[in-house]
């Protein structure tokens, strides 16, 4: 582990942050360094203080040249090099720790390929928490090559959209959240519910953090008046029926896998029988429907794994 603090740089006045609190950064990195370069600046732009960004980085070149430059420009980083792959959840759970073992009242959760829209936005979440007695307050998720638009859906009414326009208007949206890609949380959730699960690796950890979340029964919402950019994730979306259903289908071998193994352990753990009955129906036909009998092999292989509550462990890559 390695500190890295500028000469003479003291931590900022909270006094300028209101309401006054303490926020440090959780951030995970993996060999996207033009990514990371961008989200430290967007952050060492922001309004209120920041207390440290905590960052693991698990990517196979290690990014210090970018952290070295960020805070010879006056960051505060503590830098956590894994020479293991950690995976999305297992690097923000570590990221996570030594975020709050620097003693901030609230974590700020920042994936490498996002980064806040504008200099107010934490400024901004710390507001609407503090104003609706907030555990959990998200901003939007606008997606980078087209900001209008959102790179997650939402259910609005009963109806999916991912057009920012129509969420804007309505300022605070309470009971909704999107994990990890900035989403602000009080410190003391963790010690509540407890840390990401590192056995997803990748692809489920945020389904099963937020399900943790509603159980404890904590206070949540979004701010549709802030947005972190993020890539979208459209192209993975394979609507069937006319869109009544909608299986996701990622890019990759080891991501389809950790996806559909996953979903169904969660479909399991929480004895969701809605989830089950759309992926029974709505992956077979998706591949049927495509003649694609080596992916549909592939599902049931993952699906039928994680279900029994197998197929976890390393990546291949280890």
């Amino acid at each position: 582990m390695t500190e890295h603090t500028p000469p003479g740089r003291s931590v900022p006045d909270l006094a300028a942050t209101r309401p006054q609190a303490t926020v440090a950064v959780a951030a995970v990195t993996y060999d996207r360094h033009e990514e990371l370069a961008q989200l430290l600046r967007s952050l060492a732009a922001q309004t209120a203080a920041i207390r440290t960004v905590a960052l693991v980085d698990s990517g196979t070149t290690p990014a210090t040249d970018v952290v070295d430059a960020a805070t010879a420009a006056g960051g505060t980083i503590h830098y956590l090099r894994s020479e293991a792959n950690l995976g999305g959840a297992g690097g923000f759970a570590f990221a996570i720790l030594a975020a709050i073992a620097s003693g901030a009242e609230w974590i700020w959760l920042m994936d490498d390929d996002g980064h806040p829209e504008d200099a107010h936005c934490l400024a901004e979440l710390l507001k609407a928490a503090h104003e609706h007695g907030l555990d959990i307050v998200s901003p939007l998720v606008a997606a980078t090559s087209d900001p209008s638009r959102l790179s997650f859906n939402f259910r609005i009414n009963g109806l999916l959209t991912n057009d920012r326009a129509t969420l804007e208007p309505m300022g605070y949206l309470p009971g909704m959240v999107h994990f990890f890609n900035g989403a602000l949380v009080r410190a003391d959730v963790f010690s509540r519910i407890g840390l990401p699960d590192m056995k997803f690796f990748i692809r489920g950890d945020e389904v099963d953090f937020l399900a943790r979340v509603r159980k404890a029964g904590l206070k949540y919402g979004t701010l549709a008046t802030v947005a972190v950019r993020h890539p979208a994730t459209w192209s993975e979306m394979k609507p069937v029926f006319g869109g009544f259903i909608t299986p996701v289908i990622p890019d990759g071998d080891f991501k389809r896998f950790s996806y559909f193994r996953n979903r169904a352990y969660l479909a399991r753990k929480y004895r969701n029988l809605r989830w089950f009955s759309a992926d029974v129906i709505g992956f077979p036909y998706y591949f049927l429907t495509q003649r694609d009998l080596k992916g549909l092999r592939a599902w049931f292989a993952a699906y039928s794994a994680g279900f029994r509550g197998t197929g976890f462990g390393p990546p291949p890559s280890s």
